[in-house]
């Protein structure tokens, strides 16, 4: 393990230092991980919500040697079939409107920013800016980096020239306000999840979107991390029944591969024009290949809906959890997206990160403080009992020690 760590540190730049665990990993099968050392680990964090089948999902797997042995990449000079199947599936499920593809969720932010402009210049000339939430997270590139609301992360790095108006998650005043400035759409995560994994009340989300449609702003959906199942429907935003104009999407769509982009309803899915936008990779052929293998799964395979009902025993545990343990201040989420507040300051929850880890458990961390679960749709119940009986006894013991 030294080995790695010091290779690590030698060759690779350090923009993750702060957050690497101890461990090098040699492979995946289903909700686990295991290290070089052959020890393995249940993994409730998923390679940040991207891994929702788990790993080495069998029809993961076979997907992916299907199309590696046709081709990995041939470009948008030709039509791309698991790219159509892909964007026709998701546009049925959806909005009914056109699929732009990228490689990531910043480029999905990067693509929903351009088409803003070019909603402007072709439609509304009169309207600026684009009103997102306090703590909302969009991407690290340049152009998502002005809508991140998150100082540590925009820093003080060069950004956009897109203007911005910041209001707080759920205050309906504020947004009315912002909304009064004209600007061009609103921007939200159904739940806020590198802002603290702070879920957005239904009703709230219905309200944004009739506030938005009177004063003439566009809808725009972040399911980067929300999306595919995570939180008990394919897209967060449905639970409200709302209609967005534009919703984001990535992570887990790609079924471990890069993979992003986004859905436009039919009114604004022909602001693009040839050249207006592009990327040499997106769509790859393998990762929409593997796009359409998680659809199945989900879908046809029935595991949406087995995992929504275990989702409902997994809040009752953790409800459970926050009764008999005094040191949890407050749980929040939807599903599998889950966020607990505790007592403890940073050192300690950094250092109860690592007692899980040695327990056999992978969690992350967000905030400094803030415990965040993102487990795969394949959790079952046996393995929901077992992190809930060490994060409990993790708990209480550190409340001992004072």
């Amino acid at each position: 393990m030294t080995d790695w760590k010091q290779l690590d540190e030698t060759y690779l730049m350090p923009t993750y230092a702060h957050i690497k665990l101890p461990i090098a990993i040699d492979k995946g099968e289903g909700n686990y991980l295991y290290d070089v050392d052959g020890k393995k680990y249940l993994d409730l964090f998923t390679g940040l919500a991207v891994n929702i089948l788990g790993h080495s999902h069998p029809k993961i797997v076979a997907a992916l040697k299907d199309q590696g042995e046709r081709f990995l990449h041939i470009s948008n000079v030709y039509l791309n079939v698991p790219a159509i199947r892909l964007a026709r599936r998701l546009s049925a499920l959806t909005l009914k409107g056109k699929v732009f593809f990228a490689n990531s969720g910043a480029e999905a932010t990067e693509a929903a920013i351009k088409l803003l402009h070019k909603y402007r210049k072709k439609v509304a000339p009169d309207r600026r800016g684009v009103i997102v939430l306090k703590n909302g997270f969009h991407g690290r590139t340049l152009g998502a980096l002005k809508l991140t609301r998150q100082p540590g992360v925009y820093q003080d790095f060069p950004v956009a020239a897109v203007d911005v108006l910041e209001v707080e998650p759920g205050n309906l005043e504020e947004l009315d306000a912002a909304l009064a400035e004209r600007p061009l759409a609103v921007l939200l995560e159904p739940v806020l999840g590198s802002g603290g994994v702070i879920p957005l009340s239904d009703d709230y989300l219905r309200e944004v979107e009739k506030r938005a449609r009177a004063a003439g702003a566009l809808v725009c959906i972040d399911e980067i991390q929300t999306g595919m199942g995570r939180t008990g429907k394919l897209f967060a935003y449905q639970h409200a029944g709302i209609e967005p104009d534009v919703i984001l999407f990535a992570k887990g769509i790609g079924g471990g591969l890069p993979l992003g982009g986004i859905v436009a309803r039919p009114e604004w899915s022909d602001l693009f024009g040839p050249g207006d936008h592009g990327t040499t990779f997106a769509p790859s052929p393998v990762a929409c290949a593997l796009g359409n293998a998680v659809l199945d799964v989900l879908l046809e395979d029935g595991l949406l809906d087995e995992a929504a009902e275990t989702m409902k025993y997994f809040w009752e545990k953790l409800r459970q959890l926050k009764a008999d343990c005094p040191a949890i201040g407050e749980i929040r989420g939807r599903g599998y997206m889950v966020g607990i507040t505790t007592s403890f300051d940073a050192d300690r929850v950094r250092r109860l990160r690592l007692d899980l880890l040695r327990d056999g458990f992978l969690i992350d961390v967000t905030q400094k403080t803030i415990i965040r679960l993102l487990p795969p749709l394949t959790l079952g119940k046996a393995d929901i009992d077992r992190f809930i009986e060490a994060l409990s006894a993790r708990l209480n013991q550190m409340s001992k020690e004072g």
